[in-house]
């Protein structure tokens, strides 16, 4: 893939991001605050963001934290470690009429890989999103990085995919962002 991300063309996928799973992620404060500045960003901008939630019966729903940036994103039910596996998602996904999947969740070596990879194999571009994606263990998290890139993906920051959507300074949008940027995410 490799090519810069056009917010025209992109959707956000935000994975498993659930009050019962976050406390066991390293990092997991981060790991919310990215995704939340990722999905202020893409409301910002107009990228439609979809949420997954596994089992939540059992891992409780979206994080707080997360759920007021989300306005009414669609959100899907699961029991499929891959996204891609569950043709609610998919459909929705195409829906859109956009090619490009931005994925940050959690964790990293299950569900984000699964629903990569799967993405992938659609036919879709993926782009990772490493510092809005966690594992509870560290090593899991790069390993999954280093398999999303052996299976044609991409592996950025939320920083990068911000800037990207801009496409230069200057514009409201942009001065909307800038604080959340520096920040690490939106008030």
């Amino acid at each position: 893939m490799s090519a810069l991300l056009v917010r025209e063309d992109c959707v956000l996928l935000l994975v498993d991001l659930q009050e019962r799973l976050a406390p066991a992620i390293q990092d997991n404060a981060r790991v919310v605050a990215r995704c939340r500045l990722l999905a202020a960003a893409a409301r910002t901008l107009g990228v439609p963001i979809l949420v997954s939630e596994q089992y939540p019966q059992g891992l409780g729903p979206t994080v707080a934290a997360l759920a007021a940036e989300l306005g009414d994103a669609p959100r899907f039910a699961k029991l499929e470690f891959s996204c891609a596996a569950v043709p609610s998602i998919v459909e929705a996904v195409r829906a859109t009429g956009r090619h490009t999947l931005v994925l940050g969740g959690m964790e990293a070596h299950v569900c984000v890989l699964q629903t990569a990879v799967g993405f992938r194999a659609l036919g879709l571009s993926v782009v990772v999103v490493a510092d809005a994606t966690g594992s509870r263990r560290e090593e899991s998290r790069s390993l999954a990085f280093a398999r999303a890139r052996s299976a044609g993906c991409d592996v950025v920051d939320s920083e990068m995919v911000v800037f990207e959507w801009l496409g230069r300074a200057g514009t409201p949008e942009f001065k909307t962002l800038a604080p959340w940027i520096r920040a690490g995410g939106p008030p």
